[in-house]
C-alpha cells in the first residue's frame, strides 16, 4: 500500500506549516497522543490549495464507489468556510462537478437574509459536510443536526484526518458517524493515522513510527484498519 501524491504532498505542506507535528500532546480526551494536528494553521494560499485539491480528489473519489450524489457542500464555521469555498471551486475546476457551498454562523442574523445559515440553501437538498479532525465526533454530530434542523439530508461528511480512534461506544467514531448517515463509505477521509505511519515508515522516522505504533495498539479502532 503507497500514498496518493496528494496525501503526500498534504503531509508535507502541514509539517512545513507546524500544522502537524510529532511529539507528545495532552488531546482533550485526556489521552497522550504521539502527533496533533492543527488545520487551523494551513492558512496560506498554496497550502489550501493542496488541501481542497485533497478535498476535491477524496470526494471525486468517493462519488464512484460510496458515497451518494450531493448538492451542498457545508463548512461548519470558521475553519469550514474556505474549506468548502475552496474545494466547491476545485470540484468545478478539476474533476467538472458542480456543487453549491453553505456555512453557518455562530449567531443567527435577525436583519437582511437573516438566519444562521449563509450561502446554498440546504433545505431539500443533498448535504455532504466537511471537517478536519474527528476524535469523539463530536463536531461533526453538530454540524449533521444544524443541517436537518435547516431542512437538509446530510449523506455524507468528509475529512481530513481520521485518527482511527476507539468513539464513546468503544467502535471507531468514523465508524459510528457513518451509521448516521446511512451505512459504510459515508465518510471518507484525506488522511488516517496509518497513512501517517506509512509516510513515517518511508521516511525512515523510526522512532517516531514505534510511537505510534503503541499508541495505535492501546487506542486503535482495530476494525477501522
Amino acid at each position: 500500500m503507497s500514498l496518493q501524491k496528494y496525501q503526500t504532498e498534504l503531509i508535507e505542506h502541514s509539517l512545513s506549516a507546524g500544522a502537524l507535528l510529532f511529539g507528545s500532546f495532552t488531546l482533550k480526551s485526556g489521552r497522550l497522543s504521539p502527533y496533533f494536528f492543527n488545520a487551523g494553521l494551513l492558512a496560506s494560499g498554496p497550502v489550501l490549495d493542496t488541501l481542497c485539491s485533497a478535498y476535491a480528489a477524496t470526494i471525486a473519489g468517493a462519488l464512484q464507489s460510496s458515497l451518494p450524489p450531493f448538492d451542498v457542500l457545508f463548512g461548519p464555521a470558521y475553519k469550514g468556510i474556505p474549506l468548502a469555498a475552496g474545494t466547491a471551486l476545485l470540484l468545478h475546476r478539476e474533476h467538472q462537478i458542480g456543487v453549491g457551498f453553505a456555512y453557518d454562523r455562530k449567531e443567527a442574523k435577525n436583519h437582511g437574509e437573516g438566519g444562521v445559515l449563509v450561502g446554498t440553501p440546504v433545505k431539500g437538498k443533498r448535504v455532504v459536510i466537511l471537517d478536519d479532525v474527528a476524535t469523539a465526533g463530536t463536531a461533526i454530530r453538530g454540524a449533521i443536526d444544524l443541517v436537518q434542523r435547516e431542512g437538509g439530508e446530510v449523506v455524507g461528511a468528509v475529512l481530513l484526518l481520521d485518527r482511527q480512534e476507539m468513539g464513546k461506544e468503544g467502535r471507531s467514531t468514523i465508524a459510528e458517524v457513518e451509521e448516521l448517515l446511512g451505512g459504510k463509505g459515508r465518510v471518507p477521509t484525506i488522511l488516517t493515522m496509518k497513512d501517517l505511519m506509512l509516510w513515517l515508515k518511508a521516511q525512515g522516522r523510526t522512532e517516531e513510527l514505534e510511537k505510534m505504533q503503541e499508541y495505535w495498539e492501546k487506542y486503535g479502532a482495530k476494525e477501522s484498519a
